[in-house]
């Protein structure tokens, strides 16, 4: 360690910069995808983002009235966005440009609870919570028809694709699907068959309607007859049904024959595949999850066919939104809509690439930074609540609510898999650390106080056999040691594998031998629960933080405190070691992030990224970036600037050492106007009247400075306008502020004075000074005229004896 030091030297980190934010950016609503399939349009509270599926980059259309959406629309060639909000109110949007165009009254009597365009953009139906339909031309802006007759919220609305027939289909809580002829403003018809909530509507050809029902399942409509052809029975609340298109080849997909298929999405979480005619299942998409947890957590709520794309869309309840190829259902990409508490965050992958999330659910979620992809690791039962990585980034361990910890291995390809389990413990295991020089053991502690270590056997650290394994291998604690007295909120292991550090809510860290847990010291200090231990990376130090706001340092050999740093207002949640061990980072539940400096014992820098508690904090290998998780939901990837932020001081530094030398050159030179231009981009007020000093002492300097002063532009003379102020104070430099502000007064028009930033208080302190500047010119006027007086005086009667002595 020390001869790398040696090499090269620590760099001290002065501050880090928000690189990425892994934001909420969907929170249940319907979803739309852009014709192209590039962007997709995601409802969250007051906000619609936007997304960009490639990257997963979000940008938001924020409302005025920050009242929350409850339904919206994109017209069919991607140019009209309209939303409708809590407050009764329609706006349409150029969506590409952040810009809301025009915003007028819904006239429902309470919010829009549906949308829909027809396919020529023209018409936009507005289906609301107040039994009514309306229905706006978009081109000329007004309403068209006000369709009553819908009992209850018209949560579906719907128009024939062929604009030719003007028919507009609806369904309401009544569970029929009403036909509107909007020739006539009349309900034609009523397609009565389903007995709980219509919940899609798809068109085959003109003349055949497929609709989907919570109610299990799915009927077809000959339009013609207005009767029903076909009940498909599906054995499960249906949420969505999509037509698969008539070409193509969906051959992977049980589709053997030509004619009508299907494709299901409902409570059961996957995706089905129904031939129509004999209303048989041909394919079931294999399920990802063990079906034991309860249908409606996993239940999908929304399904897209993406021509475009070639991509089948799903959206879940859990606010996650799945592309699917459309010709095998195999995954190609998803991504976390909603992520709720976010307790822990760690970066794994070759090179750091991937980040895991531990939220405030049974299911682990894996972030690809690079384009947002989010694999859901399935195998808790309960919330997960720590998370550690091995060395190589490879390998990591979750804990859970559940009493158990998880083995995860990364393959080559990015795909995670569990490898190992381990049960024991009494109660939820809230902490865990593994080994650091091999992958050999983990060290979990529990709210049953107790410290367990677990061996990991050899066939799971070595890459081929691994490879082999099919159902995760059952690990067996080596070790249980009753550590502490209340709650263990954190346990380490130091950086050569043989100690281990252990937090509890009972004040106390302690410090415990790897090969037997045997207990080796304690270190008492803190005045409230600890929650964080972690070893120095170089030093036989370890570091605590706590309840009562302070991080200490402890030596190992004699378990006393060698330093306390204070300076948070609330509990520090969690520490990491920066910069090779010389300076520590800590969270706290403020949503504060603080660097310190261990030498100086200083605080470098507050880092506000976050509304709520901290609850992980780590740093990659490269120690260039950390990324925090709290309870606001967000993940923040935070990166180093220290060098390029010296970089840039340094480049100003020398670029203001050019200037201030140019600066002088030009004075020397008597180029007054580029000098006065460059005094002031420099903003240096002294300078600018050195210059203003300068034209004076020239012969006709007055007139000098008045050709200077107006070929100035507007925000130079902005600036002057405000250094003179200052110089006016000062009785020795008025003049030249007066003969500024006589050169502005003369040149400019009221008008254009008052347009200047800043004129007003300018003026208001000019005012004071400038009369104080005449007071001192007439007390000085008046004393000269008595000097002239005594003066005249005197020689009148020096002149008197002369006379006399002349006659």
């Amino acid at each position: 360690m020390e001869a790398a030091a040696a090499v090269s030297p620590v760099r001290f980190k002065s501050n880090y910069a928000v690189s990425r934010k892994i934001e909420p950016f969907y929170t249940g609503g319907r979803v739309q995808i852009t014709r192209d399939g590039k962007f997709m349009l995601c409802p969250c509270g007051t906000r619609l983002n936007v997304i960009d599926v490639e990257t997963g980059a979000q940008r938001s259309l924020q409302q005025d009235d920050e009242e929350e959406i409850t339904s919206f629309a994109l017209s069919p060639n991607d140019e009209i966005l309209v939303t409708g909000s809590r407050a009764l109110l329609l706006k349409q949007w150029k969506w590409r440009e952040n810009e809301c165009v025009r915003t007028w009254r819904a006239v429902h009597m309470a919010p829009v609870a549906s949308m829909a365009f027809d396919s020529t953009s023209t018409l936009l139906a507005t289906g609301g919570c107040d039994s009514t339909i309306k229905i706006w031309d978009m081109i000329k802006q007004y309403c068209t028809h006000n369709l009553k007759g819908s009992s209850g919220v018209v949560h579906l609305v719907e128009f024939h694709p062929d604009i030719s027939r003007l028919q507009l289909f609806s369904s309401s809580i009544d569970y029929k699907i009403r036909i509107w002829d909007l020739k006539s403003s009349k309900c034609v018809a009523a397609l009565d068959g389903h007995f709980s909530a219509v919940t899609s509507l798809a068109f085959s050809d003109g003349n055949t309607l497929v609709s989907s029902g919570r109610d299990k399942i799915c009927m077809v409509w000959d339009l013609k007859t207005r009767e029903s052809k076909r009940t498909i029975p599906i054995y499960e609340s249906v949420e969505a049904a999509i037509l698969l298109p008539e070409k193509g080849d969906f051959s992977q997909l049980g589709v053997k024959k030509q004619g009508l298929h299907l494709v299901t999405a409902g409570s059961k979480g996957v995706l089905k595949v129904w031939e129509v005619a004999t209303a048989a299942c041909v394919f079931t998409q294999p399920m990802p999850f063990e079906s034991k947890e309860e249908a409606s957590e996993r239940s999908l709520t929304q399904c897209m066919f993406v021509p475009a794309r070639n991509e089948i869309i799903t959206v879940s309840v859990e606010h996650n939104i799945v592309l699917y190829d459309a010709q095998t259902l195999q995954l190609r990409k998803q991504l976390a809509g909603y992520n709720d508490e976010v307790l822990d965050v760690k970066f794994v992958g070759p090179g750091d690439s991937h980040i895991v999330v531990a939220t405030n659910s049974p299911q682990l979620k894996v972030f690809e930074l690079a384009t947002s992809h989010c694999q859901i690791l399935y195998g808790h039962t309960e919330t997960i609540l720590a998370l550690d990585v091995f060395r190589k980034g490879l390998m990591f361990v979750s804990c859970a609510k559940d009493k158990s910890l998880r083995v995860w291995r990364m393959n080559k390809d990015g795909r995670v898999t569990c490898v190992a389990q381990g049960l024991g413990h009494a109660h939820g295991v809230g902490a865990v650390s593994c080994s650091r020089l091999k992958e050999n053991f983990i060290v979990t502690s529990s709210q049953d106080c107790t410290i367990k270590i677990w061996n990991i056997p050899e066939s799971l650290t070595s890459k081929a056999k691994a490879a082999l394994i099919s159902s995760p291998e059952t690990l067996h604690a080596k070790v249980t040691e009753r550590g502490h007295n209340k709650d263990i909120n954190s346990v380490a292991v130091s950086p050569n594998d043989k100690l281990i550090a252990s937090g509890s809510q009972d004040r106390l860290a302690k410090l415990w031998s790897c090969s037997d847990c045997s207990l080796l010291g304690v270190f008492t200090g803190h005045k409230r629960g600890i929650w964080c231990v972690q070893f120095s990376p170089v030093d036989q130090v370890l570091a605590t933080s706590s309840a009562d706001g302070t991080l200490k340092l402890w030596g190992l050999r004699d378990f006393s405190c060698l330093k306390t740093f204070e300076g948070h207002d609330a509990s520090v949640l969690k520490i990491i070691f920066v910069s090779r061990g010389a300076q520590l980072l800590s969270s706290g539940s403020d949503g504060l992030l603080k660097l310190w400096t261990i030498k100086t014992n200083e605080c470098v820098k507050t880092l506000d990224g976050h509304e709520d508690k901290i609850w992980g904090l780590h740093s990659n290998k490269q120690d260039d970036m950390v990324v925090t998780a709290s309870s606001d939901s967000c993940i923040t990837l935070w990166k180093d600037v220290t060098e390029i932020e010296e970089k840039e001081a340094q480049a100003k530094q020398e670029e203001q050492i050019m200037k201030e030398q140019e600066l002088s050159n030009l004075l020397h030179e008597k180029r007054y106007l580029k000098a006065l231009g460059l005094a002031i981009s420099l903003d240096r007020p002294h300078t600018v009247l050195m210059v203003v000093k300068a034209i004076l002492k020239e012969t006709d300097g007055r007139k000098h400075l008045e050709e200077n002063i107006v070929r100035l532009r507007k925000d130079q003379k902005e600036a002057v306008l405000s250094f003179l102020v200052t110089w006016n104070t000062n009785s020795r430099n008025c003049h030249e502020a007066q003969a500024v502000i006589e050169t502005l007064l003369k040149h400019e028009a009221p008008d254009e004075l008052l347009q200047y930033s800043g004129i007003k208080p300018a003026v208001e302190s000019l005012l004071p000074y400038t009369e104080r500047h005449f007071q001192r010119l007439s007390r000085l006027l008046q004393a000269s005229m008595f000097i002239d007086f005594m003066w005249q005086n005197m020689r009148l009667a020096d002149a008197a004896p002369q006379e006399e002595v002349m006659l």
